[in-house]
């Protein structure tokens, strides 16, 4: 079958101190194209009663130093303008606030101009438009069918720089025919990250919890100083660079484990838990937010795709937990407090760790979707 596909590469940016200076200058731009924009449609509602947009080059004579960043960066505000509004109107998001330069943050975006190339990678180096080579360290390869269509470049608040290539390519995915042995399900664990059908504990190190205490203690030695000084603002990298680490942590343990899942599998099933409403129950916020399960569920999923297999979610008001995975029995009390499922059924009377079962019954469930 084939397919086309859009994706995107993340690779760390070593501008020198004259890019750097110009990555600023572009991220000031935009904030302030963002705040200009933002006000006139928003003045514009209020007198005449519906949206409306100004293109940022109507700017561009009254205040002449836009002209020394990207025109494209500035064309990409006002699209992105236009999505807020609407996601806004569709009720999906809020309504676009003014941007400030103490946001985290900075970013721009900017568009491959295919007649001149005007981005493309050359050794070492990505060429970007008006600012020439940047050097980049690129630790995998685009495909010879890929097409660069945009890049994003970030600076995160550690102070590191990062540039997004969005490609688009053409593949031809042959379908893997599922066996049914190669078919896995997996429950959510608090404690665990998931419980495999299986009996597999992922056992989740709990990087943030372990570095925890360390962080409160450089959080600490941020609020003594004084405001707009510079140990304050050395204090601040500190504590950056250490939520990077554990960040940059995360991402490997959720990486290398749905490669390994994603290669012995043909196909997954989980639950399609609503993370966001989870972590706002019962307090755990912090332990929901530190295994990252809704991006271990992103990364199984194209990971999955690419290699013609199938990810499937099951619904989130399957009583998983409460079910027999023997005899189909469902158990209406049960607590979290149990962590070892007895059933009801004189005739079964099965007894099995509750995660397991639940995990067992996810598959069960998800089987009848399968594209057999």
């Amino acid at each position: 079958m084939t397919t086309t596909y859009n994706k995107a590469y993340k690779f760390r940016l070593l501008p020198n101190k004259e890019q750097e200076i110009y990555f600023a200058k572009c991220f000031g731009c935009v904030r302030f194209i963002w705040n200009k924009l933002l006000s006139y449609s928003d003045n514009y509602y209020k007198e005449h009663g519906k949206t409306g947009y100004i293109t940022p080059a109507k700017y561009k004579s009254e205040y002449e130093w836009l002209r020394e960043v990207d025109s494209l960066a500035l064309a990409n505000t006002q699209l992105n303008l236009k999505k807020a509004y609407q996601a806004f109107f569709n009720k999906k998001a809020k309504f676009p606030k003014y941007k400030s330069k103490k946001d985290t943050k900075q970013s721009y975006t900017t568009n491959n101009q295919e007649i001149s190339n005007s981005i493309r990678i050359e050794d070492n180096f990505i060429k970007l438009p008006k600012i020439g080579l940047v050097k980049f360290i690129q630790h995998r390869q685009l495909k010879a069918i890929e097409k660069i269509k945009s890049c994003t470049i970030s600076k995160a608040p550690s102070g590191k720089y990062y540039v997004s290539i969005t490609v688009e390519g053409i593949s031809e995915i042959k379908q893997v025919k599922p066996q049914t042995d190669k078919v896995l399900g997996l429950d959510y664990a608090m404690n665990g990250f998931y419980v495999s059908s299986e009996g597999e504990i992922a056992n989740y190190p709990r990087y943030y919890r372990n570095a925890e205490s360390k962080l409160h203690k450089l959080s600490r030695s941020i609020s003594r100083k004084v405001k707009g000084s510079n140990n304050r603002n050395k204090a601040r990298l500190k504590l950056a660079k250490w939520h990077d680490k554990v960040s940059n942590m995360r991402n490997d343990f959720l990486h290398k484990l749905s490669t390994r899942l994603a290669n012995s599998y043909d196909v997954i099933i989980v639950e399609d838990i609503n993370m966001r409403d989870m972590s706002q129950a019962l307090c755990f916020g912090k332990s929901v937010a530190d295994n990252g399960w809704g991006k271990f569920r992103q990364y199984l999923s194209y990971k999955l795709l690419d290699l013609g297999k199938q990810l499937i979610k099951v619904d989130k008001w399957f009583p998983s937990s409460k079910t027999c995975s023997s005899c189909g029995t469902i158990k209406q009390e049960l607590s979290l407090s149990d962590r070892v499922y007895i059933c009801n059924n004189i005739e079964c009377k099965l007894t099995l760790d509750r995660d397991i079962n639940a995990s067992i019954n996810i598959r069960t469930a998800g089987m009848a979707g399968i594209a057999w």
